[in-house]
Order: C-alpha cells, then structure tokens, then sequence
C-alpha cells in the first residue's frame, strides 16, 4: 500500500484539489512522536484564501482518517500517524509476496533510455577512474530496468583518434610481440609512454604519428590490421574486469563506428546556416549562450570528439528512438555536452532535451597523481583483484573456517570497491583508502553484506514455531523504524530515478542495514515462547534480507549467505 500516495489523495478529497499537487509536498517528519507523514499547508493557503494552521485544523477534522491511528493538525501542519498494524502487516507481505521484484513497477513501461557508460580508450589500462562512469552506468542501467524502461547499454569506446598513429609507429619500432601477447595494455602502455618520451626529444615523430592515422583513416590494409589487433586484445582484458563487476553491455560501436557517419553531420550543420569558418576551423557559433565555439573540423580538416558525439546522438535517435539518453562521462566534459547539446538544438533536433550528462567527480590518491601519458596509472583488474587478497586477509582472520571463502572474498572485495564509488552523490571526488573502504563497520559495502549474511543467519538458526505471525506486536519503536525503511524503497528508487543518482538507492542500503542491526541489538528472537510475536519477527527478518538483496542488486553488488 502506498501510503503517500493515499495521503495526497485523502488530502485532495478533502480540499478540492488535484492529489498530484499535494503529493510533491508530503513529508517525512524529522521525529516519530511527529506523525509518520506530514503535509504543509502553506501550499493551499494561496487557493483556499485562509491562514495554514486554520487549513490544517479544519482538514484534520474533515478528513477520511480510515487506515491511520490519527490525524493532527500541529500548527500549518497536517501529520499522519499510520496504523502500525496494518502498515506492518501489509508492508511485510507485500515485500515476501513480490520477492525479487519488490520495488519494481512499470513506469518506464515502452520508454527507451540509452546509456553511454565505461568507454574506456582502447590500447590504454583500464585505470580506477573508470569505475566511476562504469559503476554509476551500470547501477543506472540495473535501476531503470527495474522500473520498467528499456534501457541499452553502450560502451562508446575510443577507438579513434591520432593517438592510434603514435601507437602503429610504437609498436613498428619498440614492440616486444612476446609481452604483447601475455599482457597486452602494459605492453602497449609501455610503447605509448615511450613514444610521448622520444617525442619530447625529437618533435618529427608527431608527424610520423600523424602520417599513420591518416593511413589509418584511408583504409590502408597494414594500419588497419593493426588497429583491429590493438582493439580487439584490449576488449579481451576489459572483458576480464567486466566479468568481475557482472557488467554486460547492449553495444560496443565506439568512435570509429562513426568515422563514416560525420560526413553528413557536417553537411547537415552546413545547410542549416550554422557552419563558419574560423581561424581555418570550421565552427558552430556559441556566443549567444556564453559558451565558447564547437570546432567541428580543425583547420586541417580532422574531425573532433564533437562531431563523433553528434554523429553518434543523431544514430541512437534514430536508431533506439530514446526517451532520454545519458552520458555518464566526468564533471571536467560538462562544457562539451553542453556545446554538442546546444548544436543539436540550433539544428533543429527538440529531442536534445532529452540528452543528459550524469557527471561525475574524480578519483584521488593522497599521495599521487594519475597520468596515462607518463605511464603513472593504477590498474583497475590489479586493485581489484588486491580488494579480494585483502578481504581474504580479513576473514581469514575473523572467520577462518567459513565455507566458500574465495566467493565470499570476491563478493564482497569487489562489491567493497564499487560501493565506495556509489554511497556519496556522483559529482563529489573520492578519495581511496583500504581502510574505510574495507571496514565491516561503518557505511560501507561489507557492512552492508554482512547485514544480509546476519539476517540469513537468524533465519537459519530459527525455526517458525506453531502459530501465525501476529504483526501487531510489532510494536517497538526499533521494529517500527525497521518496517518504514523497507516500506520505503520505492521511493528511494523514484528519487534516484529523478535524479539519476545511484548513490539514494546505496544509503538507502545503509539505512535499511542500520535499522535492522538497531532492531537486533534490542531485541531477541530465540528462546521466544510467544509464537505471534516471534514467527512476526522472524517473518521481519526474512523481508529486510529481502530489501536488501534488491537494493544491493540495483547497485551491482551480490549477496551472500554466510561471512
């Protein structure tokens, strides 16, 4: 039962307004003793032509109070205070009824949403900084499927670019073809650093790098064999840390995909008026919306990472024809997407509305800086593959004899990692540390886990004894707050639905986590004789391991069963 939404409509009746109006404002009160919703009545006092505090008395007594233990009017405020029974009851097997599906609807039902996630650089590591756009891509991916939109997931690899001809005349003069093929990214890592090395000392070699990406670009048989080697053995170690992170993708067309399809982009901007010449570029004006020009072509004719991005949002339109495209890409291209999105409007194209960039901050270490060019870059397989030795190193030590401890250590070192990526809003810098990341207390992964591992523990342990769950002895202040919060994760979805923030539904996580243990440490289940309030608890129990298996999912963590 959707109580807030019960609310609004009650609230609606009563007043003679639309019950959407009223739902924006509804509450949460900040104190239990405060009521369980909460309406402001400044909202109507506009409509009605009456002070708040004499609105909220007079719906108090008007209004349908069928379901709630009462209505109060505090001042401008109207609370709502539920019948904890029923609100228990209800909410406890609704959650066991719908299992998995718990939280999901299908309010995104015939809507397409792309979402440009990861996209690492071909050729390159792939380094700690892109599990941000990755963890954040796929969260969103998992979110929005569960409400019903179809979403397609697109790895826009770089797979294009100049950088590809200081690669070919790398590989030509220093590759070792035996390293190579054991570790491809060092490998060509090593060749890319050495090469910006010796362009330092003799600047021709950029020419070089130049006259080979423009055989690249030409379809010179010897260039492009090399290219579909580079990137096809650089899929094949990505893949390893996709499998690790249960990332999947609906599409890998990265750059070069629309080497072919900038030409009419170009043509396009041209006819409508909007293509100048300046400084020999070729630009799209921006004056008038503060923002600098949107080089289309460079004085030399090469294309740009703007032309590929409006080739590319012109083939998805027509291609997946989106309800909303996302770009999860870093806060430092906000600029970019500004300017491509702003171009695809003055085209003519509406839907650029539609196009969003879901920002997102930086990864930081307290003693170093991160550099592809210099070779200083942190493998994201290696940290992660370090996250799962360290948590070894952990149970090892708490629980030496649990069963299945290599899943347990990936489940949860992997799972670690990418909950620190998610628990704080997207556009705020992280800064790495084992320590907190890995702490089985506190507002991480592992705590998180393990609450669901306690849960599943308690259920293991306790049988249902004779007797029905008798839900209104639910009554302790601990158990209440435990029923709300699970009763609450719809809208902890919505919110970050609306947001597209990943990071709600991860503290919502949190929270469910806390509550639960707040209600074990008070409470006791075994040696209960009462068989109504303990088959109650246990069935409790058994929803919040549910919640949170859901919200876990949703962020692109696994649960386990034992720690």
């Amino acid at each position: 039962m959707d109580y807030k939404k019960i609310v609004a409509e009650r609230i609606g009746l009563a007043a003679e307004t639309e019950a959407e109006a009223i739902m924006r404002f509804i509450e949460i009160p900040p104190r239990p003793e405060m009521g369980d919703y909460a309406f402001p009545c400044f909202q109507l006092s506009k409509t009605l032509k009456k002070a708040p505090n004499v609105i909220s008395a007079e719906l108090a007594e008007k209004i349908n109070k069928e379901g709630f233990e009462k209505v109060d009017a505090l001042g401008p405020y109207l609370n709502f205070f539920v019948d904890k029974s029923v609100f228990t009851k209800e909410t406890i097997e609704k959650i066991l009824a719908e299992g998995d599906s718990y939280g999901s609807s299908e309010d995104g039902k015939g809507k397409n949403v792309t979402i440009d996630f990861s996209s690492p650089n071909i050729a390159k590591p792939f380094h700690v900084g892109h599990l941000f756009s990755t963890a954040i891509g796929n969260s969103l991916y998992r979110i929005l499927s569960f409400e019903g939109y179809k979403c397609i997931g697109i790895n826009h690899l770089g797979d294009w670019g100049t950088q590809f001809g200081k690669l070919i005349y790398a590989y030509k003069k220093w590759c070792d073809k035996e390293k190579l093929e054991k570790e491809p990214i060092k490998e060509l890592l090593r060749i890319y650093v050495k090469f910006h090395d010796e362009a330092e000392k003799d600047p021709s070699l950029d020419d070089e790098a130049r006259r080979y990406f423009k055989r690249l670009e030409d379809g010179s048989e010897e260039e492009t064999e090399l290219w579909n080697t580079f990137r096809e053995l650089s899929l094949r170690e990505f893949q390893k840390v996709y499998d690790l992170l249960g990332v999947k993708f609906d599409s890998n067309a990265g750059e070069s995909f629309y080497s072919d399809k900038m030409d009419p982009v170009v043509e396009e901007i041209d006819s409508k008026g909007l293509l100048v010449t300046s400084n020999g570029a070729q630009v799209v004006m921006l004056d008038e919306y503060n923002m600098p020009p949107c080089i289309i072509k460079k004085a030399d004719g090469a294309t740009m990472y703007a032309t590929r991005d409006l080739a590319a949002a012109l083939y998805r339109k027509k291609n997946y024809d989106f309800y909303k495209s996302l770009y999860v890409v870093g806060m430092d291209q906000t600029l970019h997407f500004k300017q491509v999105f702003t171009t695809l409007k003055l085209m003519g194209h509406d839907w650029a509305d539609d196009c969003r960039h879901i920002g997102f901050g930086l990864v930081r270490f307290s003693d170093k800086k991160l550099s592809t060019r210099r070779g200083d870059v942190i493998f994201l397989e290696d940290l992660l593959n370090e996250s799962i030795e360290k948590t070894m190193e952990i149970i090892n030590e708490k629980n030496p004899d649990l069963e299945n401890k290599e899943e347990v250590s990936k489940k949860v070192g992997v799972g670690a990692m990418v909950f620190t990526y998610l628990k704080n809003g997207r556009e705020k810098d992280i800064v790495f540390d084992w320590k907190e990341m890995l702490s089985f207390d506190g507002e991480t992964g592992p705590y998180v886990q393990y609450s669901y591992a306690r849960g599943k523990s308690i259920l293991r342990k306790q049988d249902a004894i004779e007797g029905g769950a008798d839900y209104s002895k639910l009554s302790s202040k601990e158990e209440f707050e435990l029923i709300k919060t699970l009763e609450g994760f719809k809208e902890a979805i919505n919110h970050s639905i609306d947001k597209f923030e990943p990071s709600v539904v991860t503290r919502y996580a949190v929270d469910v986590a806390k509550a639960f243990n707040k209600f074990y440490n008070a409470h006791k289940i075994s040696g209960i004789e009462d068989s109504g309030l303990k088959n109650a608890r246990l069935k409790m129990v058994e929803a919040t391991c549910q919640v949170l298996k859901n919200a876990l999912y949703l962020i692109g963590l696994e649960v386990v069963e034992k720690m």
